[in-house]
């Protein structure tokens, strides 16, 4: 089965609505004028009754039933227009007198109907509206009195007039459809338009835009979402450029460091200690780029892959001392003082890998920018059923202008004046991320020369 296009299913659904609606109102119609034609006839059936009840009377001990002026009138006498067919029965259900137009047709009498009862019925082909009626004189029961109307015209013009809703219904119906797929067409119109605009924008032309309608309606604000869509993607876009330059010039370096130094150390015979060194500052370049290369690696595994989350319970204390451990040269080696204080154990569920990655990073900087004989301090709290964790440090600090930028990739604040201190850059873009796939509320307070405070908020019930 071919699928409709967009345009055939408005005009279809527009079609279906109205045609319903015209159902009722032809129903409607219908019922209205037919029920006017039945109560017409029915007023003159009553109206029949009436005057052929008062014209009977007795004389003489005979009873007289009508005059003879009575059947001379046209509807009496006649099948043409407006017949009125009148029969008189008597107390045993036979024919005593009846108006001439019945001829040799007689109306017939039904036990099943009620007396005073309208209903219809048939002579020969016409069909008539038909009531009978009890006849008494002083109130002693002579007989019966039966009144009939033609319904044949009524009947025509009902079925004339159900015939031609019958045939003006679906021509009706296949009007409205083409009418409601033109307008249905010009509708949709700026839709197409939007759409050969889109189909020629590509990597090349990204920073094309869709023209936004004069009039701020539902193609409106379509337009201007996909316009939006479209500079969130060239915004990725560029910073995947940006991220893959410059990715490209941090591996870089330490391979051209690494070459050059080994360039120079083969141009002539050396003593031991001088390949000694040598030697140290390639390793230590070597493991500057498996870091860098790990950092890459990490980043890209878990962009806008929430289904490799792993949720199970992570043991927070636990996981800290670890970290600690892990730092230990570090923090003898620059004879820092650490404090750590969880007055309980705190528990999350969270994923444990990301968790971990996140806490490595935000104390191991902590640790890098501190200066020697520093203080780390690390809290575990609980505020509004979230645990909360706190990393301060007393170190160099970071610029106020750099704590937005300092998320981006490869940016390093400047610390000038401390040469020593080595960095991919990678590190807070890492935890950032990993906090916002994990729902951790993470803010950075800092001053320079003053160090910097690092908050973590973690949902128990992630």
């Amino acid at each position: 089965m071919v699928p409709l296009s967009f345009k055939n299913r408005i005009a279809l659904n527009y079609i279906i609505t109205t045609g319903l609606l015209i159902f009722v109102v032809f129903f409607t119609i219908y019922s209205i004028i037919k029920h006017s034609v039945y109560s017409h006839i029915d007023e003159g059936i009553n109206v029949e009754i009436q005057n052929h009840l008062k014209e009977i009377r007795e004389v003489n001990g005979v009873v007289i039933l009508v005059d003879k002026e009575e059947w001379e009138e046209r509807e009496h006498n006649t099948v043409d227009v407006n017949p009125v067919f009148v029969q008189f029965l008597d107390i045993n259900k036979k024919i005593v007198e009846k108006s001439p137009n019945l001829k040799t047709e007689s109306l017939i009498f039904d036990d099943s109907i009620e007396n005073y009862k309208l209903f219809d019925t048939k002579i020969k082909d016409n069909i008539i509206r038909q009531v009978q009626v009890p006849l008494f004189i002083r109130s002693k029961k002579i007989g019966y009195l039966i009144i009939g109307m033609s319904l044949t015209n009524s009947r025509m013009v009902l079925n004339n007039l159900f015939e031609i809703m019958c045939l003006a219904f679906p021509a009706i119906l296949l009007l409205l459809f083409f009418i409601a797929r033109f307008f249905a067409g010009r509708s949709i119109k700026p839709i197409n338009e939007i759409t050969s605009i889109s189909k020629m924008i590509t990597r090349e032309n990204l920073n094309t835009r869709i023209p936004l309608p004069k009039t701020k309606d539902e193609l409106y604000t379509l337009s201007k979402t996909i316009n939006n869509l479209l500079n969130r993607i060239e915004d990725a876009i560029e910073r995947e450029k940006q991220f893959t330059s410059d990715a490209s010039h941090e591996l870089r370096t330490p391979l051209t460091v690494i070459k050059g130094t080994l360039e120079v150390l083969i141009r002539k015979p050396r003593d031991n200690k001088e390949y000694e060194d040598k030697i140290n500052f390639c390793i230590r370049e070597v493991d500057h780029l498996n870091i860098l290369a790990d950092q890459l690696l990490l980043m890209a595994r878990f962009e806008n892959k929430k289904a490799e989350l792993k949720y199970e319970p992570v043991y927070l204390n636990a996981l800290i001392l670890d970290v600690l451990k892990l730092n230990s040269e570090k923090i003898s080696a620059k004879n820092l003082k650490v404090n750590f204080d969880a007055e309980e154990d705190y528990f999350i569920n969270s994923d444990n890998y990301l968790v971990i990655t996140i806490l490595r990073n935000v104390i191991s900087n902590a640790l890098k920018y501190t200066n020697i004989d520093g203080e780390v301090s690390i809290l575990l709290s609980r505020q509004n059923e979230r645990t909360l964790c706190k990393v301060s440090d007393n170190g160099i600090g970071i610029a106020k202008e750099d704590i937005e930028a300092i998320f981006n990739p490869f940016f390093r604040s400047d610390s000038s004046g401390h040469p020593e201190i080595k960095g991919t850059g990678l590190g807070l873009s890492i935890v950032k991320r990993f906090s916002e796939l994990l729902h951790i509320s993470f803010e950075i307070e800092s001053k320079i020369g003053e160090g910097t405070t690092v908050s973590l908020s973690f949902d128990e019930k992630n």
